[in-house]
């Protein structure tokens, strides 16, 4: 297959969540794939690190913090990636949280607690989408929603979280069958992966092998392989493919 199917030259790609972990990796194969990359987040010194890793690797990128549970910083956000980069392309979801306050029995985990988690995973993604939805109809472009194996199974003790994934893939395909055929929408379902997030659980032997053990692969996945598939959704080589979920969850959901 041609390497040209996979080259991002010339697009523009807002990666929420894009500062560390899987977005961070999915914002530099994107800059190494030739595309402009907006990497965002609450923070605004990890917007500024990330952007400067995105420039390092000889792409276009701007800073702008985002809180995507806010709808006036996302109305922000896309019109200065219009007006300074000439608009979005693709859109990658990435953002999400599972805070500790979410975690447990349901009828421990308060509605502000499971509000919060679908404002961020949920509500948020639908956000971005519609306010890039424009320009995404003018340039053919797509969406690509990071989920969760939690989106396609249940996880016990993570019901928000998992409530708020299951939305995700839904939203996914409900989009992909509004906006086709001009945008195609897609998710991945990625299973546990090592980053700064899953260090608490992979530091805990018992949690560990508990999860290496429902993972036919035998291991918890690099963001490195998780953006190889986002990578492949974004580009060409998918040019028939919409309304999809993609599991990369080692065999997690094969089960």
């Amino acid at each position: 297959m041609p390497n040209e199917l996979f080259d991002l030259e010339g697009e523009v790609a807002v990666v929420t969540g894009g500062t560390r972990g899987i977005g961070l990796a999915i914002a530099q194969a994107f800059a190494d794939a030739g595309a402009a990359v907006v990497p965002t987040s609450r923070s605004e010194d990890a917007v500024d690190a990330a952007v400067e890793d995105v420039r390092d690797r000889g792409a276009d990128s701007l800073a702008s913090p985002v809180d995507v549970a806010d709808e006036d910083d996302i109305t922000t956000l896309f019109d200065r990636v219009e007006s300074e980069l000439g608009g979005a392309d693709i859109v990658v979801n990435n953002a999400g949280f599972n805070p500790d306050d979410a975690l447990g029995k349901p009828e421990d985990v308060s509605a502000d607690a499971f509000d919060s988690v679908m404002d961020v995973n949920l509500r948020g993604a639908f956000l971005c989408s519609k306010h890039a939805a424009e320009r995404l109809h003018e340039s053919g472009g797509s969406v690509i929603n990071v989920a969760s194996v939690g989106g396609m199974v249940g996880l016990p003790r993570q019901h928000p979280y998992v409530a708020s994934k299951h939305g995700l893939v839904g939203l996914t395909r409900s989009l992909a069958l509004d906006w086709a055929p001009t945008v195609r929408v897609n998710a991945v379902a990625p299973g546990y992966v090592s980053t700064d997030l899953t260090e608490g659980l992979e530091a805990n032997d018992r949690l560990r092998q508990s999860i290496i053990d429902r993972t036919p692969i035998d291991r918890f996945a690099e963001p490195e392989e998780i953006a190889a598939p986002v990578l492949f959704l974004a580009s060409d080589a998918a040019s028939f493919v919409t309304g999809s979920c993609l599991t990369v969850d080692g065999g997690w959901t094969a089960q």
